[in-house]
C-alpha cells in the first residue's frame, strides 16, 4: 500500500489517489488569484471609458463585481471542468468528493463560499485559516474542503503504450450486440483511469474495485459478466466497443477523435492459493 492518504468510496473499497499536498495547491491558487485579479482590473478600467464618474456608484459595481468573480470564478469553472480550475488545470489539480467521485455545483458553490469567507477572507488574519488547517489535516484539506466533503487530488495522465488496442478476441461478437447507451462519460472515464492503473493497485483494491464497476456496466447496459470473464477484460470490451462507435461516428461528422482505450493491464504478481486466468483472458506480462 502506499504511504499517500487515501480514498474511501460508499462501498467501502479504498481508492490509492495521489492527494494534493499544500505548495502545489498554493501554487494553483497564486494562479487563480493572478486571473481573478487581471479580470478584476479589466472591469475597472471598463468602467473608466464607459465614463462611470459617480464615486458610490463605482465603488458599488466594483464591489458587486469583486464579489461576484471572488466566488463565480471558482463556482463556474470547478462545476464545467468537474473539480478543475485555470490554476488547477495547469498544476494537474483536481477537486473530487471523498469518495473519488466528480464534485456538482453543490459542492463548488461551497467550497468557494468558504473559501470567500473563512479560508481567504477579506480579513488578513483569516486568510491563515486555510493554512492552518492545511497543515494539520491528513489530506491537506482547507475549511471549505471539510463542508463540501471534497479533496484535491493529482491527476496522473497515463502514459500510453499504443493509441488504442484491439478488443480481447472472445467478446467482440458479444461487445458488438451491446447497447452503450446509457454509458456515460463518467463511467468510461472510471474504466479507463481503472484499467490504466491496473497493475499499481493492490490486490485487495483491484479485485473489489473491478468488480463494482463492472456492476455499475451491467447494471446500465443489461449485460451481466459472462461465465469464466475476468471483470478487466469486461471492462476492456465494453470500452473499446464504445470508442469503435464513438470514432465512427466522429468520422462521419468530422469530430474529434475519442481518447484511447487504455493498454490491457500488465500482469498482476501471482498470489498464494489465487486461481488460474481463464483461458485466453490472461492478462499480458
Amino acid at each position: 500500500m502506499s504511504g499517500e492518504p487515501e480514498l474511501v468510496t460508499g462501498d467501502a473499497v479504498v481508492l490509492e489517489l495521489p492527494v494534493a499536498q499544500l505548495a502545489s495547491r498554493a501554487a494553483a491558487f497564486a494562479l487563480d488569484v493572478a486571473v481573478q485579479a487581471a479580470a478584476l482590473l479589466l472591469f475597472l478600467l471598463a468602467l473608466g471609458l464607459f465614463g462611470v464618474s459617480d464615486t458610490a456608484l463605482f465603488a458599488a459595481l466594483a464591489l458587486s463585481f469583486f464579489v461576484l468573480v471572488r466566488v463565480g470564478y471558482s463556482v463556474l469553472f470547478e462545476t464545467l471542468s468537474r473539480g478543475r480550475t485555470l490554476g488547477k488545470m495547469s498544476l494537474g489539480l483536481r477537486v473530487v468528493r471523498d469518495d473519488g467521485g466528480p464534485i456538482r455545483f453543490r459542492q463548488a458553490l461551497t467550497r468557494a463560499l468558504a473559501g470567500a469567507i473563512v479560508d481567504f477572507g477579506p480579513v488578513l488574519a483569516w486568510s491563515a485559516v486555510a493554512l492552518f488547517v492545511s497543515l494539520f489535516s491528513p489530506r491537506s484539506k482547507r475549511v471549505g474542503d471539510y463542508l463540501a466533503g471534497t479533496v484535491v487530488i493529482r491527476e496522473r495522465a497515463p502514459h500510453l503504450a499504443a493509441p488504442s488496442i484491439t478488443m480481447p478476441p472472445a467478446l467482440a461478437g458479444w461487445a458488438s450486440q451491446l447497447d452503450l447507451t446509457a454509458v456515460t462519460d463518467d463511467l468510461a472515464l472510471s474504466m479507463r483511469q481503472y484499467l490504466a492503473r491496473y497493475g499499481e493497485l493492490s490486490p485487495r483494491v483491484r479485485e473489489p474495485l473491478g468488480h463494482q464497476l463492472v456492476h455499475d456496466v451491467a447494471s446500465r447496459i443489461g449485460a451481466p459478466l459472462p461465465p469464466g470473464v475476468p471483470a478487466w477484460a469486461y471492462l476492456q470490451a465494453v470500452l473499446a466497443e464504445r470508442r469503435r462507435r464513438v470514432a465512427g461516428y466522429a468520422a462521419v461528422n468530422g469530430w474529434p477523435a475519442p481518447p484511447p482505450v487504455p493498454p490491457a493491464p500488465a500482469a498482476p504478481p501471482a498470489e498464494p492459493g489465487a486461481a488460474t486466468p481463464p483461458r485466453g483472458f490472461a492478462p499480458p506480462s
